[in-house]
């Protein structure tokens, strides 16, 4: 067996590697500058890990880590996906040793995967390249056990890969696997040759004609989900290698997210109401929907959670005793707080364990704390003592769950015990919840990475993912102490990804003053901004600033590949959480509404103001990159200093508010980001309409002079990519110089990894042409002769 890695010195920065090496050539500055995509295809090379799963060995001493991963893959214009491997072991100091266990594979045709609660079988569902059927297959260490061609089977259409219907669950014997498909509807009637007057089609024997019925609508689940409409439940029999649709559920809901309830005697289901018809799900917490459980045996269907909530995202503990599941409110703003909810199954007693946090406040119950003796090692530590990578973290605010889901495996081993990531502020951290205290400890808060990903808990073994903005993904183990003793965490890395050379990054605190158009309560709201910097000897820096969109979103402290890639060409990127943003509490998040295109813009200028003030940036030289709402925001700044920006690069840009009432899949947002109620019947008034067209950037694009590039996927539901056109021909009638990217493939996130590396090139060559190229560290001094920003957190 190899030998384990070691750590040396302590403290989080220290990265030990228990896997492949990471790559340390890097491309000069020189070379980066003068070639955007050579610079965006080094930095985008790094894998993102998707999945883990655990199987015990030995006495539950050794244990066998599953990973896929995926990064673009530029000459085969798709993403390449493929598995890692690696054994663990307790070094019975409360620590784990690891090692690479096989070779990394390719993944082929692969569409969902899911371990059995053993471990000793693996469910795999896979398209099959030559004919287009869905396979589901299950196999062990002997190999390929069950094969089922469900396409040919005929029960259901597509099987759901997309959140948040997906699933693919195990029941606890391991002899059925539950899954969400398409209902099968009669198909339409083929044109063919002898398809004139006179003469009928044969029909063969058992098949209906559904004359009249092939043009008939059916709705969607609107953006990237539009080729789903009306979900099933399916189950498979190992077996009988036998398909069934699961009969019970109400016509009015549709379901997902399944998993089977203790005995497998049930399944517990989300259902989201689609009457009287859908709206946009994808990054939506807040449609109506509820936690079911389906009898098999009587057929009854029984709603668990509140009648008129947006519940998702149920767990069962591993005793099969506690279920534990998030709910929001109906309507309002799409993202939002949500509460932590447990439901006892025996007594069918529901219980809030984490509410909503309006505002975090330090001491109150459910802050965040760290507990157990001091490592020693951290920059607040007290006293050196076990060299270990440390988790020690002040005492902070608990600011609420914003996360869309939670992770597949959250529970620990003694069932009381949850763990799940969520953004908390401008970072995205793991937090432990003692489901009986009903508090909250912070397993990462202070570390240098400012996002965690739990990948999977068993066997009280946590595998994770942390990124920074100058770190890409790496893989990390902890062991899960007993209850109360949680803190300091030995995280091991696996695989270790390197610091990008020339990049710093640092978090701003913004308070805004006293307004007049912000409610009194939240006026004086502090928000935040993380910038990334080249190197100092660069400086001043041309500014790249980018709003998120949303707008309940957040840019968390996580590796974005074209951000950092934007730094290697020398500018720096200032990434904007105005009020409203993810994380900050649900009183943020309400404030905003009524106040978009006004307190959201305002915020984000107010943020550069006082970055160019304190840091060494060129206020010049200064660009705009957003989408979505971004966008929207960007175009508002545009038209309200039309000399202040030297470029502006949009994807999926928001320009006509009215003109998204009849071509979005979300035109209730139109309603709520003004303060006004919607319901399903309402029809837009006059007073209304005018009401957006004064809110939105269109009317006042005669004020732009700034040179603008527009990127839109023709298949986007959730922004008409029309909204693009029209300002593109608006820019151009008005002597804007304005170029327009269309992709007919893509969608709102003009996603994929052709889009997504054209879109960079574009944007980056745009913003050399119109603000500049920027110096090389080493050949001009700073201007403002300071050092650049301390890498890690605030």
């Amino acid at each position: 067996m190899a030998a384990a890695p070691q750590v040396g010195e302590g403290g989080w920065g220290l990265r030990a590697r228990a896997g492949v090496s990471s790559p340390t050539a890097w491309l000069s500055p020189a070379q980066a500058a003068g070639s955007p995509t050579a610079c965006y295809q080094e930095l985008s090379r790094f894998p993102t890990i998707t999945r883990a799963a655990l199987r015990a060995a030995a006495g539950a001493q050794t244990f066998l880590l599953y990973t896929e991963c995926s990064r673009p893959d530029p000459p085969r214009r798709r993403p390449l996906r493929f598995s890692r491997h690696y054994s663990l072991w307790h070094t019975g100091d409360g620590c784990l040793a690891a090692c690479p266990a096989a070779l990394s594979a390719e993944i082929h045709n692969q569409l969902l995967s899911q371990d059995s609660p053993t471990g000793r079988h693996r469910a795999v569902l896979s398209r099959c390249p030559r004919q287009g059927h869905e396979l589901l297959e299950v196999w062990s260490s002997s190999g390929r056990s069950h094969s089922v061609d469900l396409t040919a089977l005929g029960k259901h259409g597509e099987v759901y890969t997309e959140r948040p219907f997906a699933c693919l669950a195990w029941s606890h014997s391991e002899t059925r696997l539950l899954y969400v498909a398409e209902k099968s509807r009669p198909k339409p009637r083929p044109p063919c040759p002898w398809d004139v007057p006179g003469t009928a089609m044969p029909v063969e024997e058992g098949e209906e004609e559904e004359e009249g019925e092939q043009f008939v609508y059916h709705e969607d689940w609107g953006e990237a989900l539009s080729a789903r409409s009306v979900p099933v439940l399916c189950a498979l029999d190992l077996e009988g290698s036998r398909v069934s649709v699961l009969e019970g559920v109400p016509e009015h809901l549709s379901p997902g997210q399944a998993l089977w309830s203790p005995g497998d005697r049930g399944v517990v289901f989300v259902g989201w109401w689609h009457e009287p018809f859908r709206l946009g799900l994808s990054a939506c917490s807040n449609r109506r929907s509820g936690i079911f459980h389906l009898d098999l045996g009587s057929g009854r269907c029984e709603l668990l959670s509140a009648e008129r909530a947006a519940a998702c995202s149920p767990r069962l503990s591993p005793d099969g005793h506690r279920l534990l599941y998030l709910e929001g409110d109906l309507g309002g703003p799409h993202r939002q707080c949500l509460r932590l909810r447990m439901l006892t199954w025996q007594t069918r007693q529901t219980v809030t364990v984490l509410d909503v946090v309006q505002e975090p406040t330090e001491g109150e119950r459910g802050a965040v704390g760290r507990a157990g003796r001091c490592c020693g090692v951290g920059p607040r530590c007290r006293a050196p003592t076990t060299p270990a990578r440390c988790s020690c973290a002040p005492l902070a605010a608990f600011a609420g769950i914003y996360a869309e889901e939670l992770p597949p495996r959250c529970w620990a081993a003694d069932s009381r015990r949850a763990v799940l990531g969520t953004p908390q502020r401008s970072r995205t951290d793991l937090l432990l919840v003692d489901t009986e205290a009903a508090t909250v400890t912070s397993l990462t808060a202070g570390s240098p990475e400012g996002h965690w990903e739990l990948l999977t808990l068993q066997w009280d073994l946590l595998v994770a993912a942390c990124s920074a903005p100058h770190r890409p993904p790496s893989l990390v183990v902890a062991v899960l102490p007993p209850a109360r003793r949680e803190l300091p965490l030995c995280w091991v890395p696996l695989e270790d990804a390197p610091t990008v050379p020339g990049i710093t990054w640092k978090t701003l605190t913004v308070v805004t003053p006293c307004s007049g158009q912000s409610p009194p309560a939240h006026g004086t709201q502090a928000f935040e901004a993380l910038l990334l910097s080249p190197p100092a000897g660069s400086a001043p820096h041309p500014l790249v600033v980018c709003p998120h969109g949303g707008p309940h979103a957040v840019f968390d402290a996580r590796w974005r590949p074209s951000m950092a890639a934007l730094c290697r060409l020398g500018f720096a990127v200032l990434l904007v959480n105005y009020r409203g943003s993810l994380g900050f509490g649900q009183a943020g998040i309400t404030a905003l509404l009524a106040h978009v295109g006004q307190q959201d813009v305002a915020d984000t200028q107010l943020a550069v103001e006082q970055a160019l003030r304190s840091e060494p940036l060129d206020p010049h030289r200064l660009a705009l990159l957003a989408g979505s709402h971004g966008a929207f925001i960007a175009l508002h700044l545009l038209a309200r200093e039309p000399e202040r920006y030297q470029a502006c690069a949009l994807r999926s840009p928001v320009s006509n508010l009215p003109a998204l009432l009849g071509t979005s899949d979300i035109p209730d947002w139109r309603y709520v980001s003004l303060g006004l109620p919607y319901s399903f019947e309402r029809v837009p008034r006059a007073e209304e309409v005018a009401a957006m067209l004064l809110r939105s950037p269109i009317a006042q694009a005669a004020r732009v002079r700034t040179p603008v590039l527009l990127c839109v996927g023709a298949r986007d539901r959730r922004v008409s990519p029309t909204q693009a056109l029209e300002l593109y021909r608006v820019l151009r009638a008005r002597g804007v110089p304005a170029r327009l990217l269309w992709y007919p493939e893509g969608g709102h996130a003009l996603a994929g990894t052709e889009a997504q590396a054209d879109v960079f090139r574009n944007c980056a060559r745009w913003f050399l042409q119109h603000v500049g190229q920027p110096r090389c560290a080493g050949r001009a001094p700073s201007a403002h002769g300071g050092p650049g920003a301390a890498v890690g957190p605030r």
